[in-house]
């Protein structure tokens, strides 16, 4: 169904009210998830433990029944980065501006340029910087030894809600205009991040993974051998996200491996902010320039749905 349906949804993204308006029938991801061997991620440990359920590994901690786990690089998890009531706050700052409608029965609050990833086309469009509300967020992220340097550019709050069968699918976000560093913010609610690798040479342009190669050196993380790579192959990875917590992929996790967030994994309404920068090419390359004024209107915060600009970082 190729069409976009009055809940938001299009194309293969459902939601649990267009699958039964539209009798659309969908294979069961977590069914086909579950037959691989399951991987949880320690925050603490920062490597992967046998089974499906990451916040019972994250209980079992440091014993782990003796295991040593597996590594896996390029995942960051900071529990406990925003406090309770800073997030009552937040959540009545966010739920004071409009939400827009999205696929696969999310609702969204998206700030940043407009892009066009398949055209590999950016425009700033009516973007001027973000909601004041959520200043001291960024200001946090920079206190941070990996995201000392990282420079918000889009800002996305996302809503699930377990009513709508509210999801998102596998994926690899957008590696031509998303930098390295992929963050994410959890406002509200539990949920879990699941991964499982992907062989970018297959379809090399998916994603536009086929421009990681002209700044790979410059990425915080080398990414895996295709032998270090083998070792994931058939088994699913599991990432607790809780309330208030941080979590940051880069090097191999954001490159290597597609995630989602199952709807079976959202029990309660759960919103998160994610933040993403530009790639070394509008930072510093030849694509600078064409970045200046969205990386310039990026300093602003504004106070009002009218984006008139009080502060400027």
């Amino acid at each position: 169904m190729n069409t976009q349906r009055p809940c938001g949804c299009k194309g293969v993204r459902t939601c649990l009210q267009c699958e039964k308006d539209f009798n659309i029938q969908k294979p069961s991801l977590i069914e086909q998830l579950k037959a691989l061997q399951a991987f949880s991620f320690c925050p603490l440990c920062e490597r992967l433990f046998e089974g499906w359920n990451p916040f019972e590994v994250r209980e079992q901690h440091p014993a782990h029944n003796g295991n040593e786990g597996l590594p896996f690089p390029g995942m960051f998890v900071q529990e406990q980065f925003l406090k309770t009531h800073e997030s009552e706050e937040l959540m009545e700052n966010l739920d004071a501006l409009p939400w827009d409608i999205s696929q696969s029965g999310r609702r969204k609050q998206n700030f940043g340029p407009k892009t066009n990833f398949r055209q590999r086309k950016l425009k700033n469009g009516s973007f001027n910087g973000f909601p004041a509300s959520t200043r001291f967020i960024q200001q946090r992220l920079r206190e941070l030894p990996l995201l000392r340097d990282f420079q918000t550019i889009e800002q996305c709050s996302l809503e699930y809600e377990p009513t709508k069968g509210a999801s998102i699918d596998p994926h690899v976000d957008d590696c031509w205009i998303w930098g390295e560093r992929v963050v994410t913010v959890n406002c509200l609610g539990d949920a879990v991040l699941t991964l499982t690798s992907f062989d970018a040479t297959i379809n090399p342009q998916k994603y536009n993974l086929d421009l990681v190669s002209e700044y790979e050196k410059q990425l915080l993380l080398p990414l895996m051998e295709v032998k270090e790579l083998e070792l994931f192959k058939d088994k699913v990875i599991r990432v607790a996200m809780p309330n208030l917590s941080l979590m940051v992929m880069y090097g191999p996790a954001r490159y290597q491996f597609e995630h989602a967030v199952l709807r079976e994994d959202v029990k309660t309404r759960r919103v998160c902010i994610a933040y993403r920068e530009f790639t070394p090419m509008y930072i510093d390359g030849e694509d600078k320039e064409k970045g200046n004024e969205v990386t310039q209107n990026a300093q602003n915060f504004w106070t009002d749905t009218n984006n008139a600009i009080t502060e400027v970082i």
